[in-house]
Protein backbone atom coordinates (compact mmCIF):
# COMPACT_ATOMS: atom_id res chain seq x y z
CA UNK A 1 0.00 0.00 0.00
CA UNK A 2 2.70 2.52 1.00
CA UNK A 3 4.80 2.25 -2.15
CA UNK A 4 6.87 5.31 -1.23
CA UNK A 5 8.75 3.07 1.20
CA UNK A 6 10.41 1.37 -1.78
CA UNK A 7 12.37 4.59 -2.33
CA UNK A 8 13.04 5.03 1.36
CA UNK A 9 14.45 1.57 2.06
CA UNK A 10 16.62 0.82 -0.95
CA UNK A 11 19.16 -1.30 0.92
CA UNK A 12 18.14 -4.92 1.23
CA UNK A 13 18.96 -7.32 4.00
CA UNK A 14 20.58 -10.57 2.90
CA UNK A 15 18.53 -12.83 5.14
CA UNK A 16 14.75 -13.04 5.27
CA UNK A 17 14.65 -14.16 8.90
CA UNK A 18 17.05 -11.78 10.62
CA UNK A 19 19.43 -8.91 10.05
CA UNK A 20 22.56 -7.68 11.78
CA UNK A 21 22.25 -4.63 13.99
CA UNK A 22 24.97 -2.91 11.99
CA UNK A 23 23.09 -3.38 8.73
CA UNK A 24 19.78 -2.35 10.30
CA UNK A 25 21.36 0.82 11.65
CA UNK A 26 22.65 1.68 8.18
CA UNK A 27 19.25 1.08 6.59
CA UNK A 28 17.43 3.24 9.14
CA UNK A 29 19.87 6.14 8.91
CA UNK A 30 19.75 6.07 5.10
CA UNK A 31 15.96 6.37 5.36
CA UNK A 32 16.30 9.55 7.48
CA UNK A 33 15.28 7.95 10.74
CA UNK A 34 16.97 10.31 13.20
CA UNK A 35 20.17 9.12 14.88
CA UNK A 36 18.52 9.50 18.29
CA UNK A 37 15.62 7.23 17.32
CA UNK A 38 17.94 4.69 15.69
CA UNK A 39 19.87 4.51 18.97
CA UNK A 40 16.61 4.04 20.87
CA UNK A 41 15.50 1.25 18.56
CA UNK A 42 18.82 -0.53 19.06
CA UNK A 43 18.59 -0.10 22.82
CA UNK A 44 15.12 -1.67 23.07
CA UNK A 45 15.96 -4.63 20.85
CA UNK A 46 17.18 -7.86 22.49
CA UNK A 47 20.95 -7.87 23.23
CA UNK A 48 21.77 -10.20 20.34
CA UNK A 49 23.92 -9.05 17.39
CA UNK A 50 21.15 -10.10 15.03
CA UNK A 51 17.63 -8.68 14.92
CA UNK A 52 14.52 -10.78 14.37
CA UNK A 53 11.62 -9.38 12.40
CA UNK A 54 9.10 -9.79 15.22
CA UNK A 55 11.35 -7.96 17.70
CA UNK A 56 11.83 -5.02 15.35
CA UNK A 57 8.08 -4.88 14.70
CA UNK A 58 7.36 -4.70 18.43
CA UNK A 59 9.76 -1.80 18.94
CA UNK A 60 8.62 0.12 15.85
CA UNK A 61 4.95 -0.10 16.80
CA UNK A 62 5.70 1.77 20.02
CA UNK A 63 6.49 4.93 18.03
CA UNK A 64 2.96 5.18 16.65
CA UNK A 65 0.89 5.14 19.81
CA UNK A 66 -1.05 8.29 19.02
CA UNK A 67 -4.25 7.24 17.34
CA UNK A 68 -6.52 9.50 15.34
CA UNK A 69 -9.10 10.73 17.80
CA UNK A 70 -12.67 9.81 17.00
CA UNK A 71 -14.42 12.45 14.97
CA UNK A 72 -17.09 14.41 16.79
CA UNK A 73 -20.47 13.55 15.37
CA UNK A 74 -21.35 17.15 14.60
CA UNK A 75 -22.55 18.55 11.32
CA UNK A 76 -20.76 20.29 9.78
CA UNK A 77 -17.39 18.89 10.87
CA UNK A 78 -14.91 21.78 10.68
CA UNK A 79 -11.24 21.23 9.89
CA UNK A 80 -8.58 23.94 9.99
CA UNK A 81 -5.61 23.21 7.71
CA UNK A 82 -2.23 24.75 8.51
CA UNK A 83 1.24 24.65 6.96
CA UNK A 84 3.95 26.78 5.39
CA UNK A 85 3.85 27.84 1.76
CA UNK A 86 5.18 25.12 -0.52
CA UNK A 87 4.34 22.20 1.75
CA UNK A 88 1.43 21.13 -0.43
CA UNK A 89 -1.29 22.56 1.81
CA UNK A 90 -3.68 23.73 -0.92
CA UNK A 91 -3.30 20.50 -2.90
CA UNK A 92 -3.89 18.47 0.26
CA UNK A 93 -7.08 20.42 0.93
CA UNK A 94 -8.26 19.60 -2.59
CA UNK A 95 -7.44 15.91 -2.15
CA UNK A 96 -9.18 15.83 1.22
CA UNK A 97 -12.27 17.46 -0.26
CA UNK A 98 -12.22 14.95 -3.12
CA UNK A 99 -11.92 12.08 -0.64
CA UNK A 100 -14.92 13.30 1.35
CA UNK A 101 -16.94 13.89 -1.80
CA UNK A 102 -16.29 10.28 -2.89
CA UNK A 103 -17.81 9.28 0.46
CA UNK A 104 -20.91 11.24 -0.64
CA UNK A 105 -20.35 14.01 1.87
CA UNK A 106 -21.23 17.61 1.06
CA UNK A 107 -18.07 19.74 1.30
CA UNK A 108 -17.40 23.47 1.39
CA UNK A 109 -13.99 25.21 1.42
CA UNK A 110 -13.03 28.42 3.20
CA UNK A 111 -10.27 30.46 1.51
CA UNK A 112 -8.81 32.06 4.63
CA UNK A 113 -5.28 32.54 3.30
CA UNK A 114 -6.06 36.13 2.36
CA UNK A 115 -2.40 37.10 2.75
CA UNK A 116 -1.67 35.90 -0.81
CA UNK A 117 -4.01 36.57 -3.72
CA UNK A 118 -2.55 33.52 -5.45
CA UNK A 119 -3.69 31.25 -2.62
CA UNK A 120 -7.31 32.37 -3.02
CA UNK A 121 -7.28 31.87 -6.80
CA UNK A 122 -5.59 28.48 -6.51
CA UNK A 123 -8.19 27.21 -4.05
CA UNK A 124 -11.00 28.54 -6.28
CA UNK A 125 -9.57 26.59 -9.22
CA UNK A 126 -9.44 23.40 -7.16
CA UNK A 127 -13.00 23.93 -5.91
CA UNK A 128 -14.22 24.23 -9.50
CA UNK A 129 -12.24 21.19 -10.62
CA UNK A 130 -13.52 18.99 -7.79
CA UNK A 131 -17.02 20.40 -7.88
CA UNK A 132 -17.35 21.73 -4.34
CA UNK A 133 -18.49 25.06 -2.96
CA UNK A 134 -16.08 27.72 -1.70
CA UNK A 135 -16.38 30.88 0.37
CA UNK A 136 -13.71 33.41 -0.61
CA UNK A 137 -13.05 37.12 -0.60
CA UNK A 138 -10.24 39.37 -1.82
CA UNK A 139 -6.62 39.65 -0.74
CA UNK A 140 -6.22 41.50 2.54
CA UNK A 141 -9.75 40.69 3.76
CA UNK A 142 -10.12 39.52 7.37
CA UNK A 143 -9.58 35.72 7.24
CA UNK A 144 -11.63 35.23 10.41
CA UNK A 145 -14.64 36.80 8.71
CA UNK A 146 -14.25 34.36 5.81
CA UNK A 147 -14.11 31.45 8.27
CA UNK A 148 -17.24 32.71 10.06
CA UNK A 149 -19.16 33.10 6.79
CA UNK A 150 -18.05 29.67 5.57
CA UNK A 151 -19.18 27.86 8.73
CA UNK A 152 -22.43 29.85 8.83
CA UNK A 153 -23.22 28.90 5.24
CA UNK A 154 -22.37 25.25 5.94
CA UNK A 155 -24.77 25.20 8.91
CA UNK A 156 -27.55 26.89 6.95
CA UNK A 157 -27.19 24.69 3.85
CA UNK A 158 -26.61 21.34 5.57
CA UNK A 159 -22.98 20.70 4.62
CA UNK A 160 -21.17 17.74 6.14
CA UNK A 161 -17.61 19.11 5.96
CA UNK A 162 -15.95 22.50 6.20
CA UNK A 163 -12.26 22.68 5.25
CA UNK A 164 -10.60 25.99 6.05
CA UNK A 165 -7.30 27.08 4.50
CA UNK A 166 -4.97 29.39 6.47
CA UNK A 167 -1.95 31.55 5.73
CA UNK A 168 1.37 29.72 5.83
CA UNK A 169 3.45 32.78 6.52
CA UNK A 170 2.90 36.38 7.57
CA UNK A 171 5.46 39.11 8.21
CA UNK A 172 6.55 37.47 11.45
CA UNK A 173 5.62 34.69 13.86
CA UNK A 174 3.73 37.04 16.15
CA UNK A 175 1.41 38.11 13.33
CA UNK A 176 0.83 34.50 12.31
CA UNK A 177 0.09 33.50 15.91
CA UNK A 178 -2.41 36.34 16.31
CA UNK A 179 -4.19 35.50 13.07
CA UNK A 180 -4.46 31.77 13.77
CA UNK A 181 -5.65 32.36 17.33
CA UNK A 182 -8.33 34.73 16.04
CA UNK A 183 -9.51 32.27 13.37
CA UNK A 184 -9.85 29.53 16.00
CA UNK A 185 -11.79 31.88 18.29
CA UNK A 186 -14.14 33.05 15.53
CA UNK A 187 -14.75 29.46 14.36
CA UNK A 188 -15.96 28.66 17.87
CA UNK A 189 -18.31 31.66 17.72
CA UNK A 190 -19.74 30.44 14.44
CA UNK A 191 -20.18 26.94 15.84
CA UNK A 192 -19.43 25.64 19.36
CA UNK A 193 -16.37 23.34 19.51
CA UNK A 194 -15.21 24.35 16.02
CA UNK A 195 -12.71 23.83 14.55
CA UNK A 196 -13.15 20.18 15.44
CA UNK A 197 -9.76 19.20 14.03
CA UNK A 198 -6.61 21.25 13.37
CA UNK A 199 -4.31 19.56 10.86
CA UNK A 200 -0.77 20.50 9.91
CA UNK A 201 0.54 19.74 6.41
CA UNK A 202 4.25 18.85 6.36
CA UNK A 203 6.54 18.49 3.35
CA UNK A 204 7.91 14.93 3.44
CA UNK A 205 10.96 15.90 1.36
CA UNK A 206 12.26 17.98 4.27
CA UNK A 207 12.69 14.91 6.43
CA UNK A 208 13.53 15.69 10.04
CA UNK A 209 13.85 19.40 9.25
CA UNK A 210 10.04 19.50 9.19
CA UNK A 211 9.91 18.58 12.89
CA UNK A 212 11.01 22.05 14.05
CA UNK A 213 8.41 23.59 11.78
CA UNK A 214 5.74 21.30 13.20
CA UNK A 215 6.67 22.10 16.79
CA UNK A 216 6.37 25.82 16.06
CA UNK A 217 2.84 25.39 14.69
CA UNK A 218 1.89 23.12 17.57
CA UNK A 219 2.87 25.88 19.99
CA UNK A 220 0.77 28.43 18.09
CA UNK A 221 -2.30 26.21 17.74
CA UNK A 222 -2.73 22.91 19.53
CA UNK A 223 -2.74 20.45 16.63
CA UNK A 224 -4.82 17.29 16.31
CA UNK A 225 -2.86 15.54 13.56
CA UNK A 226 -0.60 15.87 10.54
CA UNK A 227 -0.60 15.15 6.82
CA UNK A 228 2.79 14.25 5.30
CA UNK A 229 3.05 15.22 1.63
CA UNK A 230 5.36 14.43 -1.31
CA UNK A 231 6.40 11.02 -0.02
CA UNK A 232 6.44 9.67 -3.58
CA UNK A 233 9.48 11.80 -4.39
CA UNK A 234 11.60 11.31 -1.30
CA UNK A 235 13.86 8.77 0.34
CA UNK A 236 13.10 10.21 3.77
CA UNK A 237 10.06 8.22 4.83
CA UNK A 238 11.83 7.29 8.05
CA UNK A 239 11.15 10.80 9.34
CA UNK A 240 7.60 9.64 10.11
CA UNK A 241 9.04 8.09 13.28
CA UNK A 242 10.21 11.51 14.48
CA UNK A 243 6.91 13.15 13.57
CA UNK A 244 4.92 10.59 15.56
CA UNK A 245 7.21 10.56 18.57
CA UNK A 246 8.33 14.18 18.90
CA UNK A 247 4.94 15.75 18.19
CA UNK A 248 2.90 13.09 20.02
CA UNK A 249 0.33 13.46 17.25
CA UNK A 250 -1.34 10.98 14.92
CA UNK A 251 -0.34 10.93 11.24
CA UNK A 252 -3.73 11.17 9.53
CA UNK A 253 -2.86 10.98 5.83
CA UNK A 254 0.15 10.70 3.53
CA UNK A 255 0.41 12.28 0.10
CA UNK A 256 2.00 9.93 -2.42
CA UNK A 257 1.47 11.64 -5.78
CA UNK A 258 -0.11 14.45 -7.76
CA UNK A 259 -3.42 12.72 -8.50
CA UNK A 260 -6.63 13.43 -6.62
CA UNK A 261 -6.64 9.88 -5.26
CA UNK A 262 -3.05 10.07 -4.01
CA UNK A 263 -3.93 11.00 -0.43
CA UNK A 264 -3.90 7.81 1.64
CA UNK A 265 -5.19 7.36 5.14
CA UNK A 266 -2.25 6.41 7.34
CA UNK A 267 -2.47 3.07 9.13
CA UNK A 268 0.31 2.22 11.53
CA UNK A 269 0.07 -1.54 11.11
CA UNK A 270 0.15 -1.39 7.30
CA UNK A 271 3.05 1.08 7.36
CA UNK A 272 5.15 -1.13 9.63
CA UNK A 273 4.20 -4.31 7.77
CA UNK A 274 5.27 -2.77 4.43
CA UNK A 275 8.44 -1.38 5.97
CA UNK A 276 9.48 -4.71 7.47
CA UNK A 277 8.77 -6.50 4.18
CA UNK A 278 11.40 -4.26 2.55
CA UNK A 279 13.97 -4.44 5.35
CA UNK A 280 13.75 -8.23 5.44
CA UNK A 281 13.42 -8.64 1.67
Amino acid sequence: MFDFLKKTFQIRAKNTDKISKEELEEILLEADVSYEIVEEIMYYLPPSEEVKKEDLERVMRSYFLYENKKEIQEKPFVELILGVNGAGKTTSIAKLAHLYKKEEQKVILGACDTFRAGAIEQLKLWATKIGVEIVASSQGHDPSAVAFDCISKAKAKGYDRVIIDTAGRLQNQKNLASELEKIVRICAKAMPNAPHRKILVLDGTQGNAAILQAKAFNELVKLDGVIITKLDGTARGGALFSVARDLELPILYVGVGEGMNDLLEFHRDIFIKDLLALIFA
